[in-house]
Order: structure tokens, then C-alpha cells, then sequence
């Protein structure tokens, strides 16, 4: 069986308590209520949750979903080596044997099928079904289940069942406003403060093209990699373009907008 303390988060995460998240959580946390965690790409949504889990202590499991991810890759399955058989732990069981928060990362990108392994983990029962092992596995009375997804990706093909929403507690999460954003974006690249605040304002024009052009405008973790070109000595255009403006669109249109926006505030 794996320790916990390996999977421990060692050193205190930078992040920014904006609403009470942090207390709300915490109180989540006390009844091991399973927590869903919505917001755009790259708002803070995985910081928070390492951040919860350097504060209450506790072990932390992240598994990123993908739309190739099967039961048996949460779960775990038999393998063979040069003794024969044996069965290994998926990240979810391993979760729920060791007592650690399981962080199921953009749910919404795993099959239907692959999800409904987690119902009866987070209901009354707190069991987790080892169909080919032949074992019912009592969760840890530590264990907790955190899922996150993006809302603004939502369709009839890619979104979360009712049966499956309504046994999460939920907390919104945004890009912070304007003068938060830019402190935590000088906190984590070195840049000042001018800087930062420049790069908050491209992403909040970049914001207002959401549904105009983008599908999603520039995330606070965008503006950390621009602030981190800048203190590395890059040019601030050439550092916005390779990481602003580059990766979020392909459209020739929509980079000549960007880039306008970017000169904006750089030249």
C-alpha cells in the first residue's frame, strides 16, 4: 500500500483567497463533502485545491481527464510481470485506501461511462466497487472527491449528468478584478507592477471577445507565462505575442486584434 506522505503538498502554493473560498471549503472539508470546482481555463482552480490541501494537510491525488481515460485507469486493473498477476491501484482507489483528496481535473473530458465509477463514492455509501478484484473498498474516513470543469465548454456531447452534478457541492470561480489579478501576476514572475497591470488589461480585452471570436480569452496562467518572458529580459511584445496571443488563436483576424491590443499598452 502507497504512504501518504508522498503525495503531501511540501511547500505552501501561492494563491490569493478573493470570496471566503478558502473558509467554505474548509467547512466542505469537516463533512468530506465531495466538491465540484467550476470556472474558466486557467483561473486558479488547481492552485486552490493544492492550497486546501497544504492547509488541512492531507495528501493530494490529481488526475487530468482526457476522453481516452477508462474506469480502469481511475480505478486500477491486473497486471502481469515475472511472478504473474497482480492488481494495481488506480489514482481513485489509491485515494480512497490512504484517506487523500482526489482531484479529478476538467471532468467533463472523460467518457460518461468512466464517471459513474465515482457515484458511489460520493453518496452515503463511501464505497468504491472493484468489480475485478472481487473487493468492496470502504473509503478512508480522510478521503474526498474534488472534481473541476470549464461551464463555458459545456454542449449536449460534453457535460456532466444531473445524477452525477447533484452530489457535489459547488464553488464559482473567475478571473479575479483588475488590481488582484495584476498583484498576483507580479507576485509569481517578478515583473512590476506597471507590467503587470498592462498585462491584466490585454487579457481583459482579449475577455470581451469571448463568444466574439474566442472561445475563451487570456487566463491569469497566460499572463504569468508573459510576465515570466518579460523578467527573463524578452522583449514585452515579443513575449506577449509568443505567449498572449500566439496560443489562442489561429485565426489571422483574431492575432492582428490581439496584436493591436498588445501594442496598445507596449509600444
Amino acid at each position: 500500500m502507497q504512504s501518504a506522505e508522498e503525495y503531501r503538498v511540501a511547500a505552501e502554493p501561492y494563491y490569493r483567497v478573493t470570496d471566503g473560498e478558502d473558509a467554505l471549503y474548509e467547512a466542505a472539508y469537516a463533512r468530506r463533502m465531495p466538491m465540484m470546482l467550476k470556472g474558466p481555463t486557467g483561473c486558479g482552480k488547481s492552485r486552490f485545491v493544492e492550497y486546501m490541501a497544504w492547509k488541512l494537510n492531507r495528501p493530494l491525488i490529481t488526475v487530468a481527464c482526457n476522453e481516452d481515460m477508462t474506469a480502469s485507469d481511475l480505478v486500477g486493473r491486473f497486471l502481469l510481470d515475472k511472478d504473474g498477476t497482480r492488481w494495481q491501484d488506480g489514482p481513485l482507489t489509491t485515494a480512497a485506501r490512504i484517506g487523500a483528496i482526489c482531484y479529478l481535473d476538467e471532468i467533463v473530458e472523460a467518457r460518461q461511462d468512466t464517471t459513474v465509477v465515482i457515484h458511489p463514492l460520493t453518496d452515503h455509501r463511501r464505497q468504491l466497487p472493484l468489480d475485478k478484484k472481487g473487493e468492496l473498498l470502504e473509503a478512508h474516513p480522510d478521503f474526498q472527491l474534488v472534481i473541476s470543469y470549464n461551464p463555458g465548454y459545456q454542449s449536449l456531447m460534453k457535460d456532466l449528468k444531473q445524477s452525477t452534478k447533484q452530489r457535489f457541492g459547488a464553488l464559482d470561480f473567475d478571473y479575479p478584478e483588475a488590481a488582484l489579478e495584476a498583484e498576483i501576476v507580479a507576485r509569481e514572475t517578478g515583473v512590476d507592477d506597471e507590467t503587470a497591470m498592462k498585462l491584466v488589461q490585454i487579457a481583459g480585452r482579449s475577455r470581451n471577445l469571448k463568444g466574439h471570436g474566442l472561445d475563451e480569452g487570456i487566463s491569469t496562467r497566460l499572463l504569468v507565462y508573459a510576465g515570466q518572458m518579460i523578467a527573463e529580459g524578452v522583449d514585452p511584445v515579443a513575449a506577449c505575442r509568443m505567449t498572449l496571443v500566439t496560443p489562442l488563436t489561429d485565426d489571422p483576424d483574431m492575432r492582428q486584434t490581439l496584436q493591436a491590443a498588445v501594442e496598445t499598452f507596449f509600444v
